[in-house]
């Protein structure tokens, strides 16, 4: 038979097809993004169905972490998404039609026959073919259970894949694949292949763990005389050690790098780069993704994880991001770090948001960036103990004591005069930088690591700096 391949001129329709039996593997979320990109950039659909066929495994809970977890990535679909399960009639009408063209038969081997036949086959390099698939129906015995089986055949079967090329196998090597289960309920390889179809699925993206699928779903097609489409199968993601993912590389759900803090189109960049390229560009904005995204782009070789990478692309995407939107983001983090903070205050808005444009630039994470801000909202007086309260010693008290109504006099308060103050300060005193300079950021940060610190003293204002530093004199009089 001929097979029939897909109009490519027809507008593109892409699907993601996720099993609700667990989180959104990082893994998925990448086929989700290269089917997104595919639909969006060509002005087509990028369709949602849950394959909760196996009723067993499958959860609410399960399809409820998918659909979020695609949420947060920033991956909408169009319309509802298809539930699986609730298309069984129609899966059983199809295998009525294979029945009825000769192209599926009704097995009445027992488990433990079929097992048996398949280890025989096996030991003989063939794979396995029912003995029931030249029976006349008059052979059928009263009330055993059966399946029905796909009638395989003997020619090759090729698969014109976009990523893999040309793929081919003897027809020989496939069975006769059980389409209905006793109970009547649809395997894998039927169910998608009739939900693909019915729902005008024209190119389909997912691991090359489904490439042997294709072989078998190429069959169906052609049994049922339908367009097949476009298949692109693109290899799975490793650990950085080149290993299969595993959850002994660490975080495995897209709900991982969201409460880690990255920012989702900084994932959503990071993953369109593993496993495709264009060019040498490295960052992208999602219209530059969907522009230029093809599936001649994807590489037949594996992705490797690399956190590294994963995190300088999130801060390049952490630099662009809106500033009152980071505000948002990072509040829950600064909450954490300071319990009981009023992250809707006024002081802390405004705090953070002057502080913003700088602070962003040394950020990988929400995380480190409400680490970076910590100084902002920190609760006070600040407790230095150990190593911190070093800079306090001697006569540094004194210093900030002097330091202080000089910068209370101020007639303006920004960074430009409170730079020039510290530097007339220096030379009035005939010391370093450093004698002031550490003992002042311990009083205003606790030491922590922050940026210049007239950009410290301006984005803390007036009153907070005093306090600050009135807290420290006092301490070490």
């Amino acid at each position: 038979m001929v097979s029939r391949v897909q109009n490519t001129t027809q507008p593109i329709v892409t699907r993601f097809a996720p099993s609700p039996t667990g989180f959104l593997h990082i893994g998925g979320a990448r086929t989700a993004l290269f089917n997104w990109l595919l639909a969006r950039g060509a002005g087509g659909k990028f369709l949602l169905r849950i394959e909760d066929t196996d009723r067993v495994r499958s959860t609410e809970e399960a399809t409820r972490a998918i659909l979020e977890g695609l949420t947060w990535l920033g991956l909408d679909w169009d319309g509802e998404p298809v539930s699986q399960n609730a298309n069984g009639p129609r899966h059983a009408a199809v295998v009525d039609d294979l029945l009825a063209k000769g192209r599926a038969f009704r097995c009445y081997m027992s488990e433990e026959d079929a097992a048996a036949a398949r280890q025989i086959a096996f030991s003989e390099g063939r794979a396995l073919r029912s003995t029931w698939r030249d029976r006349p129906a008059s052979d059928a015995p009263d009330g055993v259970p059966f399946v029905v089986r796909f009638r395989a055949g003997d020619d090759d079967v090729i698969v014109k894949d976009a990523v893999q090329g040309d793929v081919r196998w003897n027809g020989k090597e496939f069975d006769d694949l059980v389409l209905l289960r006793s109970d009547g309920t649809p395997t894998y390889n039927l169910a998608v292949v009739v939900d693909d179809h019915d729902m005008g699925v024209t190119h389909i993206v997912r691991g090359d763990d489904h490439l042997v699928n294709a072989g078998r779903q190429a069959q169906i097609y052609d049994a049922l005389d339908w367009d097949r489409p476009v298949f692109a199968h693109v290899p799975l993601i490793h650990g950085p050690d080149g290993k299969k993912l595993s959850k002994r590389h660490g975080a495995l759900g897209v709900e991982a790098y969201r409460d880690m803090g990255y920012l989702p189109e900084g994932l959503r960049n990071y993953l369109l780069r593993l496993g495709w390229a264009h060019g040498d560009q490295e960052y992208f904005t999602d219209a530059e993704a969907q522009a230029v995204f093809s599936l001649s782009g994807l590489n037949k070789a594996p992705g490797r994880l690399d956190f590294d990478k994963m995190a300088s692309v999130n801060a390049h995407h952490m630099k662009l991001a809106d500033n009152a939107r980071l505000l948002e983001l990072v509040s829950p983090w600064c909450e954490k770090l300071a319990e009981g903070i009023d992250t809707g205050s006024q002081a802390f808005r405004a705090r953070l948001l002057a502080a913003m444009d700088v602070l962003k630039t040394r950020a990988a994470t929400l995380a480190e960036l409400a680490d970076q801000a910590y100084f902002l909202f920190r609760k006070t007086p600040i407790v230095l103990e150990g190593k911190a309260a070093k800079p306090l010693n001697g006569d540094a008290p004194d210093l900030l004591a002097r330091f202080r109504p000089r910068i209370e006099a101020l007639p303006e308060w920004d960074s430009e005069r409170l730079h020039a103050e510290l530097e007339a300060f220096v030379e009035s005193e005939g010391i370093g930088f450093g004698k002031i300079g550490a003992p002042l950021r311990a009083a205003l940060t606790g030491g922590a690591p922050a940026p210049d610190l007239s950009l410290v003293m301006e984005w803390l204002g007036r009153d907070e700096v005093l306090r600050r530093m009135a807290d420290q004199i006092k301490t070490g009089a």
